[in-house]
């Protein structure tokens, strides 16, 4: 029996064109980055390589931002122009939809990351981000919120305005149209 996190062959393949392609039209996010390397670390990773295809299924367009030289991992991020559509509308984690009594968001960005097997940013990460393009200019992304925020029943997100990184808060019960969650994977 295959394991669900498993891609059939073809799609493992298309999912590496559109990443490759991706890394070659934006060069500017991996310089001195090789392709070879990273579709050798993908092919020999198929439950990472599922977490990228659930990346790329719900509109995060994930590229290759770094290398980790220490643990050799390269890093990926959602690099859609906006929070990535099929992950919007969402509140923060579980104890914050399990708080809403009436007109409850479909899930929450924690479980659905979780279950996609990827990591929310974290405000680094996101500022990172924001170095290597124009993101969530119309839209707004849940970031890992500390906990003594999340204790309070806070949560933080960020947009760019202005050519400016935002980080705000809401409550973690919140959810919005236009506000999603942007993630990494390492692989």
């Amino acid at each position: 029996m295959k394991n669900k996190k498993d891609l059939p062959t073809k799609q493992q393949q298309e999912l590496l064109n559109t990443l490759k392609s991706r890394f070659e039209k934006n060069r500017n996010r991996h310089i001195g980055l090789e392709w070879s390397k990273i579709q050798a670390k993908l092919q020999t990773n198929t439950e990472k390589l599922w977490s990228l295809n659930e990346m790329e299924k719900t509109g995060g367009e994930p590229d290759v931002v770094g290398h980790d030289k220490k643990t050799g991992e390269f890093i990926f991020y959602d690099c859609s122009a906006e929070s990535p559509k099929d992950r919007r509308s969402l509140c923060y984690d579980q104890e914050a939809l399990n708080t809403r009594k009436e007109h409850k968001p479909k899930d929450s960005a924690m479980n659905m990351a979780a279950a996609m097997g990827i990591e929310l940013l974290t405000e680094e990460e996101y500022r990172e981000l924001q170095r290597l393009g124009k993101f969530d200019t119309k839209t707004s992304s849940w970031i890992k919120t500390p906990s003594d925020i999340r204790k309070l029943g806070g949560a933080i997100f960020c947009d760019c305005r202005y050519n400016t990184v935002f980080v705000y808060h809401n409550g973690a019960e919140s959810y919005y149209a236009a506000r999603g969650f942007r993630s990494s994977l390492r692989v």
